[in-house]
């Protein structure tokens, strides 16, 4: 059986990326590698042992084309509506707050949530644990 422990995307400004997951999601760097040519760090916090690994290519200046396929981590918390308030006082811009009832008006909220944009554009989920999203 597999474990799942990491995900990994690249990043043009380490400390910019560093501030925001820290800020955004509390998490903190548990191991920086630097190589000659890139550098590793990778991000956790006590909530779980699955990591975020940030490769940073040395001499990199123009930012990456992230491509048309659809794609996003995604994070559970207790409180959503908190979080979202927060990031926005945080200056983070996270977009509009959504109740996901694909059964249309009146059916079922299947899942609350909101996306959030790193520095380098990639998507994150934030939704409301509970359920599957735990």
């Amino acid at each position: 059986m597999a474990k799942m422990i990491h995900s990994m995307i690249r990043v043009l400004d380490e400390a910019r990326s560093v501030q925001f997951y820290e800020t955004a999601f509390g998490l903190k760097v548990a191991e920086r590698l630097d190589f000659e040519t890139f550098t590793l760090i990778y991000l956790s916090n006590a909530e779980t042992g699955f990591e975020l690994e940030l490769t940073v290519n040395k001499g990199r200046t123009e930012t990456y084309a992230l491509g048309d396929g659809y794609g996003h981590l995604a994070v559970s918390v207790d409180d959503v509506d908190a979080e979202h308030a927060r990031l926005t006082a945080a200056g983070l811009a996270p977009r509009k707050l959504v109740d996901f009832a694909p059964g249309g008006p009146g059916t079922p909220v299947i899942a609350r949530f909101f996306f959030i944009a790193d520095p380098d554009g990639y998507q994150i989920e934030v939704l409301k644990r509970g359920g599957r999203y735990l």
